[in-house]
């Protein structure tokens, strides 16, 4: 016979079960996983940026620019729309990239007016390190799974956060 692991949220999900046995708290035995996974995650990726001279936010505009592929680049307002940020936040995340080297402003060839931010030989450099760095980490924490686990448990997550992607 194999027992499941106890882990902490097993032990608050079981008093619970003992204090309110009229409540499902199901709902608890995955969302709180996931949330204490999110913390892990958030100080892994921290870690990992740092190790890379990066902030979360600026691997995440960076990120945005290198997917793009080449010339990596993008209008400031595609970068709002990728990073979820407000104009004014995006302006300034767009200067403190560019004081340190990271992305450049060039004019758009379509508008006169416009601006398209690119990604520097440096900052090209940078995120791919930090995303490689990253991807070695985030397997770690996934190290306990086999391939099948991991493939399962992205799609039941995709299907959670679908309705939430939608809107």
């Amino acid at each position: 016979m194999t027992t499941e692991p106890v882990d902490e949220v097993a032990r608050i999900v079981e008093a619970w079960h003992r204090e309110r046995p009229d409540l499902d708290v199901r709902p608890m035995e995955v969302l709180s996983r996931v949330s204490r996974l999110a913390r892990h995650l958030d100080l892994a990726r921290r870690a990992t940026f740092a190790e890379h001279g990066l902030e979360t936010w600026e691997f995440d505009v960076l990120s945005a620019l290198r997917r793009q592929g080449e010339p990596y680049r993008m209008s400031p307002g595609a970068l709002l729309t990728e990073t979820l940020v407000t104009s004014g936040t995006m302006t300034n995340r767009i200067d403190r990239l560019a004081e340190h080297g990271l992305v450049q402003r060039m004019p758009s060839p379509d508008d006169r007016r416009g601006v398209l931010v690119e990604l520097t030989d440096e900052g090209l450099a940078r995120v791919d390190a930090a995303l490689a760095s990253l991807l070695r980490a985030e397997q770690g924490l996934l190290a306990g799974l086999s391939g099948a686990d991991v493939r399962h448990l992205a799609d039941l997550l995709r299907d959670v956060l679908a309705p939430f992607d939608a809107g």
